[in-house]
């Protein structure tokens, strides 16, 4: 297995650039990950929260978002009525992972109802938990977190209906228990992610070169349709629809509120041009996603003018003051705050809206700000900073340009991994603007 599992971490590094893994030795991996995440991740989480008993129902086609993550590769969806229990036993200090359901879930979780003797799917569950005797049953319901949320009212009401009345008293939310198992990465997922946002890299340097763009022909839309084109091609799919615009000397510079909800419109590209483009990847379960910016090389130029690059290092700036801020325990909300009052101290003009990364796009885990919450974000802002989690590093500086007379604004995104040694990039960031020659 180890042999195994050595060989396909080889053979990704080295064909992420050029061959994605084929769809048999993809979902190897997939399943890997998951058996190492059941190993390490959950028994953390459980013992982190308290919560000695787990349950997560869905119907086919309904899933709970969590229990999506916990399917093996070969299941796309649940079956029937799935209902996942895991249940930490202390005293053993053994985690049982079981399914009352009609199939094993892959060979991570496995079946425990026997239909034949109990019919009743809800009884064989209510049966499972008078035998384990439980401290805490964890229900994934929240106020704040959709991604927590996935229990629908019908499975919560006759799943309170099965149980007598102590067991519904022992009954709480699994909130942090969910956050925590979706917001945390493991070994195996971390040395996955660089190769994930070096191939989301690459796409972009490609995308904002010569080779895609041809100054007075070319428009935003044919290099949007070209990424979503580059990802179909490789087998690969985005978790949202890409974008790419401009800022040029002679238009003003659009409001938050026109360019984060009405879009920016399809125009052709022009020498002199300001690009950005907002792109992702999903592949492998995980999710990248990243914000860079090219200059469109006018005739005889070589380089971009030094007033752009200049206006572009702001932006890293900003992205060192943000994750300088981050702290094991501290709140979103709290990073926020000290990362807009120091950066507006040394004469920034700041916007900062970076969220978790990771088995989906806009994960769990603690909100550090949006677009249009600057002075913090209620609920998700306040939940704590934890290790071995991914942030989308999400944040724009609005600058005055004299040379164009008008305001520009740098938006960057980059992925970045907080751990025990602090913070880094999950695959380096953007320093200087990218050139169409």
């Amino acid at each position: 297995m180890i042999r195994t599992l050595t060989f396909l971490l080889l053979f990704v590094a080295y064909n992420l650039n050029s061959q994605i893994l084929p769809e048999r030795k993809r979902a190897t991996l997939v399943d890997q990950v998951l058996k190492e995440r059941f190993e390490t991740v959950l028994p953390n989480m459980m013992y982190r929260t308290g919560i000695d008993m787990w349950v997560i129902i869905s119907r086919e086609y309904n899933e709970d978002p969590v229990m999506r993550t916990m399917l093996p590769a070969e299941w796309l969806n649940a079956r029937r009525r799935t209902i996942l229990v895991f249940y930490w036993d202390e005293a053993k200090n053994k985690l049982e992972k079981m399914a009352i359901a009609r199939y094993d879930i892959g060979d991570n979780i496995k079946s425990v109802w026997d239909k034949e003797k109990q019919p009743d799917q809800w009884k064989a569950l209510a049966e499972l938990i008078e035998k384990r005797d439980p401290k805490k049953i964890g229900l994934n319901y929240s106020e704040d977190f959709g991604i927590a949320d996935g229990i629908v009212k019908t499975d919560y009401d006759a799943f309170m209906n099965a149980i007598p009345p102590a067991d519904q008293e022992r009954v709480v939310s699994a909130e942090k228990l969910a956050i925590g198992w979706i917001e945390t990465r493991s070994p195996l997922e971390m040395r996955l992610y660089g190769e994930l946002v070096d191939l989301t890299h690459s796409i972009i340097k490609k995308a904002f070169s010569s080779a895609v763009i041809t100054p007075g022909e070319t428009t935003t839309d044919d290099v949007v349709w070209y990424l979503r084109q580059q990802l179909t091609d490789r087998g690969l799919e985005t978790w949202f629809h890409p974008t790419v615009d401009i800022q040029r000397t002679d238009e003003e510079l659009a409001s938050h509120i026109t360019s984060f909800s009405s879009g920016y419109g399809d125009k052709i590209i022009q020498p002199g041009d300001l690009l950005h483009c907002d792109f992702g990847i999903t592949y492998l379960r995980l999710n990248t996603d990243c914000q860079q910016h090219a200059y469109v090389l006018k005739e005889n130029e070589t380089e971009a003018p030094q007033f752009l690059q200049d206006a572009f290092d702001k932006g890293n700036k900003l992205q060192d003051i943000l994750t300088s801020n981050f702290s094991t325990g501290k709140t979103g909300n709290e990073i926020l705050a000290a990362s807009l009052e120091k950066a507006k101290a040394e004469g920034l003009q700041p916007s900062i809206y970076t969220h978790p990364l990771g088995l989906y796009g806009h994960s769990a885990g603690p909100t550090i700000g949006m677009w249009d919450s600057q002075d913090g974000v209620p609920g998700t802002g306040d939940y704590k900073l934890y290790e071995n989690t991914v942030y989308a590093i999400e944040l724009n500086t609005t600058i005055n340009l004299p040379e164009w007379k008008k305001d520009i604004r740098i938006m960057l995104e980059e992925d970045g991994f907080w751990g025990k040694k602090g913070f880094n990039y999950v695959s380096g960031r953007q320093e200087d603007l990218l050139l169409v020659d």
